[in-house]
């Protein structure tokens, strides 16, 4: 474990800062000598005294495109710029460039010397020696060979002390005008890399894309993630609260009890969230590059709006620690002028975070920086292990190593802990001797959802509907139910046409929905994970039917694909099961009838299925299989009909959701052949023992609004 610089690093790195400065000057020289060039007066000069004009221009474009003088420097202006970039397409480079080519080269020579795997390594050598001499062959099969040889993340990690100034090294000589201001600022410190130093791409064109105000709404941590919160503020407790909570876009804000009896605030904010680049969280990907790049982003204004409604009284202490992206966050809600005059930041802490170019607001927040220098992420700023300048001299910056090399385990914020515990013993004391004041008892906590802007209510605008109260077994139940999470499967089978007719006689209906001389039956099983109800789980058996006062089924096909509110057609339910006793209990409300309560399992993928109704020892039916292909479909609503007493009722399930239909599924429904069940009775009846569908529907996520049924007029 090392954080400190040897008298030859420290050498190597004061020539290669006072390079930069001669670099610089160099290239103010140049800026100067094109706009003399350029110059409208000396222009002019040119018919009243042509031999000492044409001498001057002479003069002035030997030393600027001369390889002995200050290069091919043609530099400041839209000419200068036009002529550099010409310039380094064709190869061409400058004093300035050469000068400061070598100050990067002795940048990673200073690295080598407390990393000498660098060198010794053959393979890392011989990368950064092509690098350094600008032979793009060599560069390009001596890296092909580096990640054929030991992946990707393996040759990073490695490369990673060095990372920014092979970078900017390679910018400056390859023959790229876009990345050369990126090169540039990378080499003399002069700001956060505004561009792609491999292809010039600029990073805030991709960091704009992350758009939003930030929001943040209150969630409870689970039992076991409470259980890991520290119970006494420290460096080390809230780094670790920071585990606890994890990436998953949520943050932590706690308060303490100060030894001085003042309660002071925390807010402790993790790194990026893992999945796809661009979520609804301030905490994915993209989100993670704004909070690096701009000075402010969804993600610190998130943090923002989580203080907020934390309720914090005007101009209380807080401090502010993070993660790598979290850092980052951390540090633009620092620097945020506005926030800083609401709360006074006392302190903010980063771990692993690329914050090099960012500055608190507050000139009196004390600012702590720790990076393990094979954590390539740091580094995404330009500065790593080989910055020859002191960016920030009233910060506390530990940058140290270790034997753990590979990316991204080096990253981890559990890895950090172990190193500030067990190895960095003297920087922890230090910035735990800082945060003093929130050493004491945790009074308060509360973790906070992040989004880039402020969600929908739960459900809104499909779920938001009127509810009422009807009796259930265990008291109210509201009605319509509204499911949030849910899936289901509804297969269609051909079945014994006058089993279905003797089904249906006497209730109005008929005749059956014929397809080829058969009848159509619907088969419709759902798990709905999440209602205002509970989780339960359902099974419905209903045959097609045309609708009241219809007897064409030919009338059927286009009806089907209408909404619920405009169908005629649906199911006559010819039995149904389910596994709550409390939807049981309301179910002559939802469609009608009773019920038989079983147990339900349900199982739905991409491709394939299973139900299954009944105990494993007493079990009714089971349809299982493959799917088969499927087809992008809209999630159908559902209309189904039960007669009793001479009452018809029409019941309505809506649905919102993407489905999928399989026309050619390859899966089988077997009914018990010993089962007493009215159910299996009704499917053998129907000639359904061991049938294949027809067709099936599938939904593997959606939403759904059961409406009580309602009563029909005589048919």
């Amino acid at each position: 474990m090392s954080g400190e610089t040897g008298p030859a690093a420290g050498s190597l790195r004061a020539a290669a800062r006072e390079l930069v400065d001669i670099g610089v000057m160099i290239r103010e020289a140049s800026v100067h000598a094109t706009a003399a060039l350029t110059d409208g007066a000396l222009l002019r000069a040119l018919p009243h005294a042509p031999s000492a004009a044409c001498s001057a221009h002479r003069s002035l474009l030997r030393s600027l495109a001369n390889g002995d003088g200050l290069g091919y420097a043609l530099a400041g202006g839209r000419l200068g710029a036009l002529a550099a970039a010409f310039g380094a397409m064709a190869g061409t480079e400058s004093l300035a460039v050469r000068v400061l080519a070598t100050s990067l080269r002795l940048r990673i020579a200073a690295v080598a010397v407390d990393h000498p795997e660098l060198t010794g390594d053959p393979m890392l050598g011989r990368l950064i020696e092509a690098v350094a001499a600008d032979r793009d062959l060599a560069a390009f099969r001596a890296l092909r060979a580096l990640l054929k040889d030991r992946g990707a993340v393996r040759a990073l990690s490695e490369l990673a002390p060095v990372f920014g100034e092979v970078l900017a090294l390679r910018a400056l000589l390859d023959e790229n005008p876009l990345n050369d201001d990126a090169a540039w600022l990378i080499a003399t410190g002069g700001g956060y890399a505004t561009a792609d130093p491999i292809t010039g791409l600029s990073n805030r064109a991709i960091a704009v894309l992350d758009t939003g105000e930030g929001a943040a709404r209150r969630v409870d941590l689970t039992d076991a993630e409470s259980a890991r919160l520290c119970s006494r503020g420290s460096l080390l407790g809230f780094l670790r609260n920071v585990s606890a909570v994890g990436t998953t876009g949520r943050v932590l804000i706690q308060s303490v009890e100060g030894p001085d009896g003042v309660v002071r605030h925390i807010v402790q904010a993790p790194g990026m969230r893992a999945g796809r680049p661009d979520l609804d969280s301030p905490q994915d990907l993209l989100g993670a590059f704004s909070s690096a790049v701009l000075d402010s982003s969804p993600y610190s204004r998130a943090l923002a709006e989580a203080v907020a409604d934390y309720g914090l009284p005007q101009g209380a202490e807080l401090a502010l620690i993070g993660h790598s992206a979290g850092g980052a966050a951390i540090m633009n809600l620092a620097q945020d002028p506005e926030f800083c005059a609401r709360h006074t930041v006392t302190h903010a802490v980063a771990v692993g975070s690329p914050i090099d170019f960012k500055r608190p607001a507050d000139p009196r927040t004390w600012v702590a920086s720790v990076t393990n220098q094979h954590d390539i992420i740091p580094t995404l700023d330009g500065q790593g292990a080989g910055g020859c300048f002191d960016l920030h001299p009233g910060w506390y910056v530990v940058d140290y190593f270790d034997s753990t090399h590979l990316f991204p385990l080096c990253h981890s914020i559990d890895h950090y802990i172990a190193n500030i515990a067990d190895d960095l013993i003297e920087a922890r004391d230090r910035i735990d001797g800082q945060l003093a004041p929130y050493h004491g008892p945790v009074v308060r906590s509360q973790a906070y959802l992040l989004f880039d802007r402020a969600p929908d209510p739960e459900g809104f605008p499909f779920l938001t509907v009127p509810t009422y109260p009807v009796d259930g077994p265990e008291g109210p139940v509201e009605l319509p139910i509204r499911c949030h999470d849910g899936s289901a499967l509804t297969a269609y089978f051909a079945a014994d046409p006058g089993a279905a007719a003797e089904l249906l006689a006497g209730t109005g209906f008929g005749p059956a929905v014929r397809l080829a001389g058969r009848a159509l039956v619907a088969l419709y099983a759902s798990w709905n994970r999440r209602t205002s109800v509970g989780g339960y789980r359902e099974l419905h058996l209903g045959i097609v039917v045309p609708g009241p006062w219809w007897t064409r089924s030919s009338r059927v096909w286009p009806d089907l694909l209408r909404g619920a509110d405009r169908r005629r057609s649906g199911s006559y339910l010819a039995g149904s099961v389910v596994d709550a006793a409390a939807v049981s209990a309301v179910a002559p409300r939802l469609w009608g009838g009773e019920p038989y309560l079983a147990p339900l399992e349900f199982e739905l993928t991409n491709r394939s299925a299973r139900v299954t109704a009944g105990a494993a020892d007493d079990w009714v039916l089971s349809l299982r299989g493959l799917l088969g292909p499927g087809l992008p479909a809209s999630d159908p609503d559902l209309v189904g009909y039960t007669w009793e007493a001479g009452t018809t009722l029409r019941s309505c399930l809506r649905t919102r959701g993407l489905g999928r239909l399989h026309p050619v599924p390859r899966l089988r429904l077997a009914v018990a052949p010993r089962s007493a069940h009215p159910l299996a009775r009704r499917l053998r009846e129907l000639g359904l023992d061991g049938a294949r569908p027809l067709l099936c529907l599938s939904a593997g996520a959606r939403q759904t609004l059961r409406h009580a049924a309602t009563p029909m007029p005589p048919l």
